[in-house]
């Protein structure tokens, strides 16, 4: 029985796995990347440009994933 619902439900599966990567490997890069700027004593405004550059390209990711499950889910999407 639980075989069956893992066959079933394994696209669901790993499409959650590879959101739940894609978040983990943002926080590390946002970790590495407030260690470097520290250690490198930039400026403020550099800083802000710095994450809002890195907060753009997160926003940037689930834009595309909201998009795609809303295509998906209206039944144009592949």
């Amino acid at each position: 029985m639980q075989s069956k619902w893992l066959t079933e439900h394994w696209d669901k599966i790993e499409s959650i796995g590879l959101y739940v990567f894609f978040a983990v490997i943002f926080f590390f890069i946002g970790m590495a990347i407030q260690d470097v700027l520290k250690r490198g004593n930039v400026p403020f405004f550099g800083r802000a440009i710095v994450w809002l550059v890195l907060f753009l390209g997160c926003a940037g990711f689930i834009a595309k994933g909201v998009i795609q499950a809303f295509f998906e889910a209206s039944g144009t999407g592949g």
